[in-house]
């Protein structure tokens, strides 16, 4: 089933579940800022975007820049800290079977669903 990680506060996010909703197809909405993610699960996400922890991090949220920011951090801590700190995650992401997708631009899901 697809999967969407989802912040209802956040427009892209919003946009990538009227797509979703708009497909017909059967989705899970997953609020991932009250179900956080476990590291395996994020791991796991990562792997399926093909990208480095550091591409999913949202580098300008508050707690990055006073936390994070200009620390030599590797990909094990970088994921801790998105685990830690959810909102540190770009969203909305877009889960089917073994496709993954950022949506930014809102298009990118369309490319796996």
């Amino acid at each position: 089933m697809i999967k969407i990680l989802h912040n209802n506060r956040c427009s892209k996010s919003r946009c990538g579940l009227e797509l979703l909703e708009n497909s017909g197809k059967p989705f899970e909405v997953v609020k991932y800022l009250e179900d956080t993610l476990t590291t395996t699960e994020l791991k796991e996400i990562i792997q399926l975007l093909a990208i480095k922890p550091i591409d999913l991090v949202r580098k300008n949220e508050a707690v990055w820049k006073t936390e994070f920011k200009n620390k030599d951090l590797n990909d094990d801590q970088i994921i801790e800290a998105m685990v830690k700190n959810p909102k540190l995650i770009e969203r909305p992401i877009v889960i089917n079977g073994n496709k993954a997708a950022i949506g930014r631009p809102t298009e990118k899901i369309s490319e796996i669903i």
